[in-house]
């Protein structure tokens, strides 16, 4: 059965990588998607090649750290489907560097849409699913929401926190029927890496130390996190190398950070990070 059949579903950050694909594998599957991202070039293209295949969707130019915007986008879409089902919390942004190196104005940036975005999402539509007594709420987070990463520590304090809002949110929503889950995904082959802003990290030695033969593509990741929705799975982990480091985790966090300080001293040594720039 297709559960996603005319259903109205929400995507913020679908201009390209994963909310691009949610968007086309949802309209495939016959839902009317109202799909946004801040890049109104790429939003509208994506559109536009969902309406040529014969698909259903609404593109808008979205700031999601914007809460007067989003909610205006939840509540249009409401006024003129007459619920919500889905809403796909997608958007994100990262810095790259060691910590002592990200500003403020870098932390407040990845903060508000990582975070911010998220929760005005929740704050919109939640309250209307409680009324309605139905919908699912999907939040990306990343598997730097379970496990700690170094070069990352403001994406890392985002996605924790968006598994923790998810996590509690699931609680209070299950016997109102309302859904929630969180999608952890490990190594997506997005444009993430070359698009996001970089301090004293050399851009070409971190993409070629990218797990090319671990990682997946948005289109799997994306079918990936529908099998999850479908079975209503609290947490969405997607590649089985996020998996793995998850359970490793859970059974050692000791272990994990010993680990990952490992991996931070051998980017140093090969220069991938400079502390001393």
């Amino acid at each position: 059965m297709n559960i996603f059949a005319d259903k109205i579903a929400v995507i913020t950050g679908a201009g390209s990588g994963i909310g691009k694909a949610l968007g086309e594998e949802l309209a495939r599957r016959g839902s009317h998607v109202v799909i946004s991202d801040v890049n109104s070039e790429r939003i509208e293209k994506v559109g536009e090649g969902i309406k040529k295949t014969g698909g259903k969707a609404t593109a808008l130019t979205l700031d999601v750290s914007d809460y007067d915007a989003a909610k205006k986008m939840i509540d249009d879409a409401v006024a003129e489907h007459g619920r919500l089902d889905y809403i796909f919390n997608n958007a994100g942004i990262a810095v790259g560097s060691a910590a002592r190196d990200v500003s403020i104005d870098d932390w407040n940036s990845v903060l508000a849409v990582n975070l911010h975005g998220v929760v005005n999402g929740v704050a919109v539509a939640y309250p209307l699913m409680l009324k309605q007594g139905s919908g699912h709420i999907i939040n990306t987070a990343s598997i730097e929401g379970l496990v700690p990463f170094p070069m990352t520590a403001s994406y890392v304090a985002t996605k924790y926190g968006v598994v923790g809002l998810s996590n509690a949110l699931r609680i209070e929503g299950a016997d109102h029927g309302v859904k929630v889950s969180v999608v952890c995904p490990g190594y997506v082959k997005t444009r993430i890496f070359h698009d996001a802003k970089l301090v004293n990290v050399d851009r070409e030695k971190l993409i070629d130390r990218l797990p090319e033969k671990a990682g997946v593509t948005p289109e799997e990741c994306a079918i990936e996190i529908l099998r999850g929705v479908e079975r209503n799975k609290a947490f969405i982990v997607v590649t089985r190398f996020a998996k793995i480091m998850w359970l490793i985790h859970r059974l050692s966090p000791n272990l994990m950070i010993w680990m990952m300080k490992k991996s931070f001293n051998r980017a140093r040594e090969e220069g991938i990070v400079n502390e001393n720039p």
